[in-house]
């Protein structure tokens, strides 16, 4: 009788089903290679992509593959399937197809240059004279997506199958988390014994991670010629401030000033610089030319579909342009910011994913994941997980895709946080392969060791590196808060939040800074800021349990107990059936910090266990 098992990924098949299909079952070593970045070469060179695919697969069928006793199953139109009767065949075939299209490569441009990423897993399969089906063939095939431009990853069958040092070199993995599979699979990366493993130089081909913003100086509709550089004052600031921002592509005011009163339409504009959106306005003085008050009316509009995004109307001072901190300036960076944000993440509602540009999806799943309905937030992965296999050698798209596991355990909605933990510290290892000193990644990786796994000495070193990397990143500067919160100086939390605040002064999550700047304030028994940070957060993101979280915290240990029995409520309310337990579960339970909102929890009565 067949086993039980799946065809074709089907995983309702019963053994009675497999018998009334009466396929032949056999046990094989299948092998899946497939042409890195097959899309953009075609369209770079699709004539000569074609050819040289042509002759390699030519090649493969007459040579490759019958001197390693291999077997053609498919062409998959920019890749292979093949199979085999032993593992040590397939990897020296595998190898051998490296190293053919590697010897193609010669004399071209690195950006024309072909390499294969080969998967191989050995099971039983089931064939009839058209396919192989089953489980382990769509193994094979996700074990590819693991490896690099010139890799072979195997499964531990075909590991069982090698002997390390004479047929091959091999480098484990670990387990590894692998799409539609609920359990991790431990995987290997192979070599030829005496050769390095070949592989291609890995290419950050560019991707428009963040959309472009250009900010025309604003057009003055006064005749007192004393404040004609108003517009460029504003100008100024708003491009200062949103340069600070990670989420923006800036173009340069010199570059910006030659539409200043053109008349030039959003088209041009967009033809010209580039710019996905742009930002303008008029201005009125109002009162003397001494120190008159200013009548703004600032407009936001997308250039592909000339629609505009936000519209306002506003009065200002006019020395208020000349201050460091520009209230004005704050306001319509911070509105500009917030608008493209909320506008990209609507687009997920209204379009499918496919037809989204990168950083559509990288704003709207980073907004998401910042919304308090769980809805919202499990969209945000579905949109970050179509962002990482559009670009898998981008290392934004993973360490962000990280930080949604990270979350979703904190938020205290994670059925199984550690799988959560792993699949975050997966994320960022291949942020980190394809990027090693990427400090979103070193940051977002220490904040996961430090929050969930309990690994504060690993957590340092990363969040450590991150900042050395690049001291005004503020998830850095964040997540060492936290770590010095949970484990080091207490004072150094709150100095490390600040900061935080300070280098991102109109973050459109700002409900979050706020989050963490009250566990600051209440780990280091600053009780009173500690709640007014907390409320700031609330008044943002009403429903956030990290924040309500630290809000009870400092309620208990600053003898507030009626308050804290209120926000114990509305803590249930958004996390029902909270434990000790649970609470314990979302992490590491070894740090002080985090025993002191248990102490504070038992102390309202919350129960050990449901």
């Amino acid at each position: 009788m067949p086993p039980t098992g799946t065809i074709s990924g089907t995983d309702t098949q019963k053994p009675a089903d497999l018998l009334h299909l009466a396929l032949p079952i056999s046990q094989k070593v299948i092998l899946v290679i497939d042409l890195v970045e097959s899309v953009r070469l075609m369209s770079a060179d699709e004539a000569g992509t074609v050819a040289r695919w042509h002759d390699f697969v030519r090649h493969a069928q007459t040579h490759a593959i019958p001197a390693h006793q291999g077997r053609l199953v498919k062409s998959l139109g920019d890749g292979l399937m093949l199979e085999f009767l032993q593992a040590r065949d397939a990897v020296n075939a595998a190898q051998a197809l490296h190293q053919a299209l590697s010897r193609s490569n010669a004399g071209l441009s690195a950006a024309l240059q072909m390499h294969l990423r080969a998967g191989i897993n050995a099971s039983q399969i089931y064939s009839d004279q058209l396919d192989i089906y089953g489980a382990g063939v769509n193994l094979a095939a996700r074990l590819a997506t693991l490896a690099g431009p010139g890799e072979t990853v195997v499964s531990a069958s075909v590991r069982d199958g090698l002997t390390d040092g004479l047929d091959a070199s091999i480098e484990d993995l670990g387990e590894c988390y692998l799409k539609h599979l609920e359990a991790p699979v431990r995987a290997y990366r192979v070599g030829v014994e005496g050769t390095a493993p070949v592989v291609a130089a890995r290419l950050d081909y560019e991707v428009a991670l963040q959309p472009t913003i250009a900010v025309i100086p604003f057009e003055s509709r006064s005749t007192a010629p004393a404040f004609d550089a108003v517009g460029e004052l504003i100008a100024d600031g708003v491009i200062a401030q949103l340069s600070r921002s990670r989420d923006f592509t800036v173009i340069s005011r010199l570059s910006a000033t030659a539409f200043r009163g053109r008349g030039a339409s959003l088209g041009d504009i967009q033809r010209c610089l580039g710019a996905n959106y742009v930002l303008s306005g008029t201005y009125w003085v109002i009162g003397n030319q001494g120190g008159g008050k200013l009548l703004v009316t600032v407009e936001l509009a997308e250039s592909k579909t000339n629609q505009i995004v936000w519209l306002e109307r506003f009065h200002t001072e006019v020395g208020d342009l000349l201050q460091s901190e520009s209230e004005c300036v704050h306001r319509i960076a911070q509105a500009t910011h917030i608008s493209i944000l909320n506008r990209e993440t609507e687009l997920v509602r209204q379009q499918p994913m496919a037809t989204l540009s990168a950083y559509a999806l990288k704003l709207s799943g980073i907004g998401l994941m910042h919304r308090s309905q769980v809805a919202d937030f499990e969209t945000a992965r579905l949109v970050l997980s179509e962002l990482t296999e559009r670009h898998r050698r981008v290392a934004d798209t993973h360490a962000w895709l990280a930080k949604w596991h990270v979350l979703r355990v904190i938020r205290g909605i994670s059925a199984t946080p550690a799988d959560d933990a792993h699949h975050a510290l997966d994320a960022c290892q291949r942020a980190l392969d394809v990027q090693p000193e990427h400090p979103l990644a070193l940051a977002v990786k220490g904040y996961a060791l430090c929050q969930m796994l309990g690994q504060p000495e690993q957590a340092r070193d990363c969040l450590d590196r991150a900042i050395a990397l690049s001291p005004n990143e503020v998830h850095a500067r964040l997540y060492r808060s936290v770590w010095s919160s949970l484990y080091g100086s207490t004072s150094e939390g709150v100095e490390e939040a600040v900061m935080a605040k300070q280098l991102s002064p109109f973050d459109p999550h700002a409900y979050f800074l706020e989050t963490i700047l009250a566990s600051a304030y209440a780990f280091n028994h600053e009780y009173d800021n500690a709640i007014h940070a907390a409320r700031r957060s609330l008044k943002l993101d009403k429903n956030h349990a990290p924040t309500l979280r630290a809000l009870l915290l400092a309620q208990v240990e600053g003898e507030h107990l009626e308050d804290a029995q209120d926000t114990l409520k509305r803590l249930l309310a958004t996390t029902p059936g909270l434990t000790i337990g649970a609470y314990k579960a979302m992490g590491s339970d070894e740090s002080p910090g985090r025993q002191r909102v248990i102490a504070a929890l038992r102390t309202l009565g919350v129960p050990e266990n449901s």
